[in-house]
């Protein structure tokens, strides 16, 4: 059985705390590089930001890796304190980016600590959860029009797309609940897209 929750979907909130202003966004990667992404999109998204600090925590309890980042704040005040919040919120598989805009007021070590505390802890309250499910690799071949609908049914039946290729056609990969696999093939062969299984698992 899954030992592990993970986000269902992203989720974002704001906090102000003596006029700094905490942005903190929670998205679900399963890899330093699907992490590394987010950062990047969340930095490009706020370049006029103070610091953007985050932590992430991925796969089983038992087996679990993680990584962090104090962006210029001082040492053990910003990422520390939200893998912390991860971690006691018993969530994997799980990216939490904090950006702050400084706002005049030094907030000391300790304050700073219960501020990014904070926003991790809000944006994670309000994070739908599903068990961790493991995932099946597959490719798709579709047309350019047939994007969107394929986005739309991965987002009701828990699958992500991982990568894209647009040469004459869109060739995606995607990455699918193994519950999933029959309702995808199913899917793919009514909007007459040609599908195939990777030997590969998430």
């Amino acid at each position: 059985m899954p030992d592990y929750e993970v986000p269902a979907a992203g989720s974002e909130t704001e906090l102000v705390i003596k006029k700094s202003r905490f942005i903190a966004r929670v998205r679900r990667v399963t890899s330093r590089a699907e992490a590394m992404e987010q950062i990047h999109l969340f930095h490009a998204e706020f370049p006029q930001a103070r610091h953007l600090c985050w932590a992430y925590l991925l796969g089983a309890t038992a087996s679990s890796s993680a990584a962090m980042n104090d962006d210029g704040e001082p040492s053990g005040t910003a990422g520390r304190p939200i893998l912390n919040v991860i971690q006691h919120k018993k969530i994997s598989d799980t990216l939490v980016m904090v950006v702050r805009y400084f706002g005049g007021i030094k907030l000391g070590a300790g304050g700073l600590t219960r501020a990014y505390s904070g926003a991790a802890e809000a944006v994670l309250v309000q994070c739908p959860r599903v068990l961790y499910e493991p995932m099946q690799l597959w490719r798709l071949w579709l047309g350019f029009s047939q994007e969107a609908g394929v986005r739309h049914w991965l987002e009701l039946h828990g699958g992500r797309i991982v990568a894209l290729d647009y040469g004459s056609e869109v060739v995606a990969q995607l990455a699918v609940p193994q519950s999933q696999r029959e309702r995808l093939a199913a899917y793919a062969g009514s909007m007459f897209m040609r599908l195939e299984e990777s030997t590969e698992s998430l």
